[in-house]
């Protein structure tokens, strides 16, 4: 048994939390088993970016139906353990601190021995991996990516939080990534914002290095800016004019006359 808290059951945090559960497997189950999961797929069509995680990993998921209680108890069977073992009597300060408390917890569980196949699962889980696909050699595209022209107010948005950018590059193209534990925001290759995830719904994260950019941009643009000087104007030699309609060549003779 694996587990890893998410922070939403959007396709993307989905994937990350899977891609992370095979890593600590180090193999690749030749199935993927979900219920219906409108973040994994309805009817006959996967959720968007499933069918390319999948294919990246040489596997297929699979899907159960609807109103199928024998396929669905296994699933439902180890959600209802975790919460009837583990969660009664903890308290956590955060989602890494339940991860914490979760992976030594589980570390103990899978060394129980189980009644059904009278073993314990730390000591079969070399047969399974045996069966398994390896990891592939390039890992799987997951996570939030998005491409957005940053606005005025210079901050973008994942999931439901806003997070600040730096102002400097307000108008133009910025890359956002984001994954389990943090996000991240780049200008042609350069990071201009780097946050915690936040895992909490309709926050503004704020970094306080963009706000002072913030105001020294807008004390910049509010001073005055100097007048030209009526006295320093353009002076331009009449012969190029000469030479750009052909009345004189390019050789210099601008002091023929021409009829």
């Amino acid at each position: 048994m694996l587990g890893r808290m998410i922070p939403t059951r959007h396709t993307a945090d989905l994937l990350l939390g899977m891609w992370e559960l095979l890593q600590q497997l180090g193999r690749v189950p030749r199935r993927l088993i979900w219920d219906n999961e409108s973040g994994i797929g309805r009817g006959k069509r996967h959720a968007e970016g499933v069918g390319a995680f999948t294919g990246t990993l040489a596997t297929t998921v699979q899907r159960l139906k609807p109103y199928d209680p024998e396929s669905k108890g296994v699933v439902e069977r180890r959600n209802g353990y975790y919460e009837t073992s583990f969660m009664p009597g903890r308290t956590f300060e955060s989602p890494a601190d339940f991860d914490a408390q979760f992976t030594d917890w589980l570390t103990i569980a899978n060394s129980r021995v189980v009644r059904t196949i009278r073993a314990r699962p730390v000591d079969r889980v070399d047969a399974d991996r045996a069966a398994m696909l390896p990891l592939p050699p390039v890992p799987p595209a997951v996570g939030w990516v998005n491409r957005v022209r940053l606005g005025r107010d210079y901050y973008v948005r994942v999931d439901s939080n806003d997070y600040s950018v730096d102002p400097t590059v307000i108008g133009r193209f910025v890359d956002v990534t984001a994954d389990l534990s943090g996000v991240e925001v780049r200008h042609e290759g350069r990071v201009v914002a780097a946050h915690d995830r936040v895992w909490a719904r309709s926050q503004t994260i704020t970094d306080p290095a963009h706000v002072a950019a913030a105001r020294t941009l807008r004390e910049q643009f509010q001073q005055p800016r100097p007048s030209a000087d009526p006295h320093e104007e353009l002076a331009r030699d009449l012969t190029d004019y000469d030479r750009a309609f052909g009345v004189i060549d390019g050789g210099g003779r601008g002091g023929e006359d021409v009829a």
